[in-house]
């Protein structure tokens, strides 16, 4: 049996010394490092060298780590992505996660918890790809899903989901009817016993404005108030 190859981390930061201290972190926990200063550099660097997962600054010069994340999840297979937040306010997060991203760190950070958070984020992934490879197709209206593939497709159209939007509805889908708090969301999807609970709101937010007719009248992930969501049982309807 053949040891698995190491996973490769592309960061992308304009600060030499910020991208410096955070290659050598990350080069000391056995990563693959590749450096980017800037966003057109990120995107030939992740077209070329396919990494598992870009720490990417929010703030580059000409084309901003917003565009390079939207861009990136264009990609198929598209990487993790951690972004950098210099300021930490909750704007600058929320965008991030809107257009894509999986997780966050704010400056000034601590590159061991940024290293851990890499960990975190790469083994939830591959995590969920055994939780899912027997391959059971899961089903709600005309939204079919397929765990083992990473696939989801509605109405015969292929889902453009990031990695936590795709990990967030197999999990909703295979707890149908039940109301899950975020508590327990960002636990079992994300993986962290403590987090900022915006995360699983932002998330669910994009994930219904790419699987319900009407995301402000959801007929699949609803809200449930004071305390999380649940996700359409095929039961309920008979």
């Amino acid at each position: 049996m053949h040891p698995e190859p190491p996973r490769r981390i592309l960061v992308v930061d304009d600060d030499p010394t910020v991208t410096e201290v955070v290659t050598s972190y990350l080069k000391n926990a056995g990563f693959v490092v590749d450096t980017a200063a800037d966003g057109h550099e990120a995107l030939a660097c992740a077209a070329s060298g396919r990494p598992d997962l870009v720490v990417l600054d929010l703030m580059l010069p000409g084309m901003d780590g917003i565009d390079v994340c939207r861009t990136m999840r264009q990609n198929s297979p598209a990487p993790a992505i951690i972004m950098l937040t210099a300021r930490g306010e909750e704007e600058d997060r929320v965008l991030g996660l809107e257009v894509g991203a999986d997780d966050y760190v704010t400056k000034p950070f601590s590159p061991r918890e940024l290293v851990l958070r890499v960990g975190s984020v790469l083994r939830r992934r591959a995590a969920v790809a055994v939780e899912t490879g027997a391959g059971t197709l899961l089903k709600a209206a005309d939204l079919v899903v397929d765990p083992a593939a990473r696939r989801a497709v509605k109405g015969g159209d292929d889902l453009a989901l990031t990695m936590r939007e795709f990990d967030l509805l197999v999990y909703l889908m295979r707890n149908p009817g039940r109301a899950i708090t975020r508590e327990k969301l960002l636990q079992e999807v994300w993986g962290w016993e403590f987090g900022d609970l915006s995360t699983v709101t932002v998330h669910a937010r994009r994930l219904r404005t790419k699987i319900e007719e009407d995301p402000a009248s959801p007929g699949l992930l609803q809200t449930v108030w004071g305390v999380g969501y649940r996700f359409y049982s095929s039961e309920e309807r008979g």
